[in-house]
């Protein structure tokens, strides 16, 4: 008779099987959960000679906890040098960059918040004294904007404006010099090719530790909205085996022709043990605070009237040819404009197109918008933890953007949830932290300008980064949820998550992590 490979009993399961939707006992054979039920009957059914059986009294079992939308290699390029998420104002900015340590010379920071300069226009001057003439790479939090040193332009030679095939800016001053704020990956680039990288050695090792953290908080898997570093995972897998399963979205941009989409969907045969590529990544638009949203009434500043791509038909055409070859996107919007071009697009479609294509960050959206989610099977991909970066009384830079009117109508989670969407929660790291426990607090009770208005149930906000998360990357048969057959992710925490309070779920102790059906976390 079969035996288990893992044995869990004498606990609380929460399986979101609504055929069983509650047991105290499952077991793992093969990497995949073979039984779900009773204690008693499943050691007797299952414990051979070598099954690891754990007794979790007291703890609770639960699908494996999915970051929805992440950046675990592209990631920590982008979080590289010193942290400057901490700062809060120019004084405290100034201070960090006097005394950074440099990288080959140069000064790295990333995670700045648009708040931080207290309303003043970006500009290098406000930084250029404390850096004793070295180069400086700065990256917003927003991962779509930076503020570089003149040494660093030097180094880039950037001297004016450029023309680019997606919307970028090298921002200039009246008289076309460069201000040293860059917007837009295209921008920003120029900048990165000349800048410090950490070696390959250093980024496999780097990678490595980062998904084991990651795997310290409950999470089994990630939703990597970036083609960066697949010769990287692959490398790794050579030598060990992934903490989490990833899958990965490479980017389409504006210009790509027909041979670019066939590459792209040629790409969805690579993967590894753990790894795949599943799906591909649209910028409709780009951040509020950068002024590259794009919205359908201009912002304060009267920018964001336009689109990432400069002929949105196209972005229309190349998703079309995607869908045609079976492969499903991702389309970064956050404007209202933005997110309304992209349900247009799908909905032309026709009735292929349910439940085949996801929409990602969704910030403010009006009430006409909502409903369409569910109506058309688009899933909603959102990140709660980005709350944090608004004020409710809408003194923060993304609200002085868009307004009273529409910051009012900011993550709108709940409404989507009652509006019968599917919603897949995420962090967007290192936009944000990864830890599933905070994307779980905060789902419940958002801050800033969103509040608590939007927030969600227990249950709700564990189906965001179990179930729903499954269903957004078309993998509800194969996970997501506790049931024979499926696959052995699984996060095992101390308190319940559905019932426990959301300050408690954000410091529950994570007492197991199993992906595949080995485990990748112990807690202490």
């Amino acid at each position: 008779m079969a035996s288990a490979d893992l044995l869990l009993t004498d606990t609380h399961i929460r399986t979101l099987d609504p055929a069983q939707p509650e047991a105290t006992a499952l077991a793992v054979a093969g990497g995949r959960i073979v039984a779900v039920g009773d204690t008693d009957d499943l050691v007797r059914a299952w414990q051979g000679p070598r099954t690891e059986r754990l007794n979790l009294a007291g703890a609770h079992v639960l699908p494996g906890f999915v970051d929805s939308h992440s950046h675990p290699v592209w990631g920590l390029e982008l979080a590289t040098g010193v942290d400057l998420s901490g700062v809060q104002d120019l004084d405290a900015l100034r201070a960090a960059l006097r005394t950074a340590a440099r990288l080959d010379g140069w000064v790295v920071g990333w995670g700045l918040d648009h708040n931080a300069f207290e309303g003043r226009p970006i500009h290098r001057e406000l930084i250029e004294d404390v850096l004793g003439g070295a180069p400086a790479f700065l990256r917003l939090y927003d991962g779509h904007s930076a503020l570089v040193s003149g040494a660093a332009l030097d180094a880039a030679r950037i001297t004016g404006p450029r023309e680019f095939a997606q919307r970028a800016e090298i921002v200039c001053d009246g008289d076309g010099r460069p201000t040293g704020y860059l917007v837009e990956h295209a921008a920003m680039d120029l900048v990165y090719e000349v800048a410090p990288r950490a070696s390959e050695q250093d980024r496999r090792a780097g990678l490595v530790e980062l998904l084991g953290t990651m795997a310290a908080t409950g999470l089994t898997g990630a939703h990597v909205m970036d083609g960066s570093g697949l010769d990287l995972l692959a490398a790794v897998e050579e030598e060990a085996e992934l903490p989490l399963r990833l899958t990965v979205s490479p980017w389409c941009m504006p210009g790509v022709d027909r041979a670019g989409l066939d590459e792209l969907v040629a790409l969805q045969k690579l993967g590894g043990r753990r790894w795949r590529v599943g799906g591909v990544k649209f910028f409709m638009d780009g951040t509020v605070e950068g002024g590259t949203a794009w919205l359908e009434h201009a912002d304060c500043h009267g920018q964001g009237t336009d689109a990432f791509w400069p002929d949105p038909a196209a972005y229309s055409d190349a998703v079309r040819h995607l869908h045609a070859a079976g492969v499903r996107t991702a389309t970064h919007a956050i404007g209202d404009a933005a997110v309304r071009h992209a349900l247009d697009t799908i909905e032309a479609l026709g009735a292929s197109g349910r439940n085949a294509h996801r929409i990602e960050h969704i910030e403010s959206v009006p009430d006409d918008t909502v409903p369409r989610f569910a109506a058309l099977g688009v899933a909603a991909s959102m990140q709660p933890p980005h709350t944090a970066y608004t004020k409710g009384d809408h003194s923060d830079e993304w609200s002085k953007r868009l307004g009273d009117a529409r910051a009012a109508r900011a993550w709108r989670t709940r409404d989507l949830r009652d509006a019968g969407a599917v919603l897949a929660l995420g962090s967007d790291w290192p936009i944000a932290h990864y830890d599933a426990r905070n994307v779980l607090a905060t789902a419940r009770v958002p801050e800033g300008a969103a509040g608590p208005a939007q927030g969600l149930t227990g249950l709700e906000a564990l189906e965001g980064v179990t179930s729903h998360a499954a269903s957004a990357a078309g993998q509800a048969a194969e996970g997501g949820r506790i049931a024979v057959g499926l696959r052995a992710d699984l996060t095992v925490l101390g308190p319940d998550p559905v019932a426990a309070p959301a300050d408690e779920v954000a410091e529950a102790p994570v007492v197991l992590t199993v992906t595949d059906g080995r485990i990748t976390h112990r807690g202490a």
